[in-house]
């Protein structure tokens, strides 16, 4: 008999997503049903790391649990009304929590907790309240493989871009920079290792400058510049 928790794992593509999971797959409180990604229904990549959807299925296929996309538009859908859908198609499998992989973002926890919280799901942060020091030291332990695919231009220039990350690469950082990139500085794309049965193989190529607004706390909208690359499969 099953007794473990319905849980569905909000997944990103990254080191931070592959390690949570790697870690609630370890201590097997959770039976994760699902991956869960917001994805751009223009571009049909994730909503944040620009990670094509054939290759997120692909991460899924590997990991062996199911994808489920929220497909999100400027003009048809925003992130809480898709979130808002989620939620209610997986309450109805009987999922009562949604677990992420940040770290110590107390605002980025907070919103979570205040959107899913009223809707009956408890939010779940298998490596919350550790050091990102702490986190990058069990990244490195999980045998997980991640390749950078966007840097925050102004801290981190394109020659980072398209590399795997480790020890010797964090060392290269400037001194401003998380090492996990914590505070946007840079995403990943995790492709072997641990919760993988298998490697996806994968291309990087095209790694342009792009810019996007954020509307910030203060109501005023910014523009920060990234350097991001093209990834497909190979």
């Amino acid at each position: 008999m099953n007794d473990r928790k319905k849980a569905v794992f909000n997944w990103s593509g990254g080191k931070d997503s592959a390690l949570a999971l790697h870690k609630v797959i370890q201590e097997n409180e959770f039976d994760v049903i699902s991956l869960l990604t917001t994805i751009n229904n223009d571009t049909r990549t994730s909503s944040i790391h620009s990670i094509p959807v054939e290759l997120l299925n692909k991460q899924a296929e590997s990991i062996g649990i199911p994808l489920y996309t929220v497909a999100l538009s400027k003009d048809t859908k925003t992130y809480e009304e898709g979130m808002s859908e989620a939620v209610q198609h997986f309450k109805n499998k009987g999922v009562r929590y949604f677990i992420f992989g940040d770290i110590f973002l107390a605002d980025v926890k907070s919103y979570r907790e205040g959107k899913l919280n009223p809707l009956g799901i408890e939010v779940v942060e298998p490596l919350w309240g550790k050091s990102s020091e702490e986190v990058f030291k069990e990244f490195l332990n999980s045998g997980i493989k991640s390749k950078i695919i966007v840097t925050q231009a102004d801290k981190l220039d394109q020659t980072f871009v398209g590399k795997d990350l480790d020890e010797t690469l964090i060392k290269a950082f400037p001194p401003n920079v998380d090492v996990c990139g914590e505070n946007g500085e840079y995403h990943t794309f995790s492709y072997d290792g641990s919760i993988f049965k298998t490697k996806i193989d994968f291309k990087v190529s095209d790694i342009s400058k792009i810019s996007y607004d954020f509307k910030m706390d203060t109501g005023k909208w910014e523009s920060f510049e990234y350097w991001q690359a093209r990834l497909s499969v190979s």
